[in-house]
């Protein structure tokens, strides 16, 4: 019986070293009835391109569901610009259902950051969105649900992740 580790550097991909890159909070924006945060990602050494962050906002207001406010729906959302290497990405999450993140994913090429198109079949996200997913579960979980004061919408809004991932 062979008990050695597979070799990483077989696997494609694998053998490229990593690169960290900037996760930034941008800023709070309100569109609608929607109250949201607005997060950057970029390869490593840059912000996301104002055209991308431009494009994914345009297309905020027919994005999210309406209403806003509901009996399972609370307003409240993020907004994830990704200026990747090979792909414009705008991924808009919302909470719903009270412990539920919903998502709709935009991609467009990397030379035309405003050619956003709903991508049909999307994956849950990279190691970098998914670091921005980890930081709001957990305010979320920590302000709204199960703070011992109640529910606190503007304390988990006024939180922010700035972390290089």
């Amino acid at each position: 019986m062979n008990s050695a580790a597979p070799q990483t550097s077989a696997i494609p991909g694998l053998a490229t070293p990593y690169k960290t890159r900037h996760v930034r909070f941008i800023r709070p924006e309100t569109v609608g009835d929607w109250r949201l945060k607005l997060y950057g990602i970029a390869t490593h050494g840059r912000t996301p391109r104002p055209e991308l962050v431009d494009a994914a906002m345009k297309l905020a207001p027919e994005v999210f569901p309406q209403p806003a406010l509901s009996d399972d729906r609370y307003g409240v959302g993020v907004v994830l610009v990704h200026d990747a290497a090979t792909m414009s990405i705008a991924i808009f999450y919302w909470w719903q259902s009270v412990n539920e993140m919903h998502q709709r994913v935009y991609v467009g090429p990397v030379d035309d950051p405003r050619a956003l198109a709903k991508l049909p079949d999307p994956a849950a996200g990279c190691v970098y969105e998914l670091s921005v997913l980890d930081f709001e579960s957990r305010a979320w979980l920590q302000d709204v649900l199960a703070n011992p004061n109640g529910p606190d919408v503007d304390r988990y809004l006024s939180r922010q992740l700035n972390a290089d991932v």
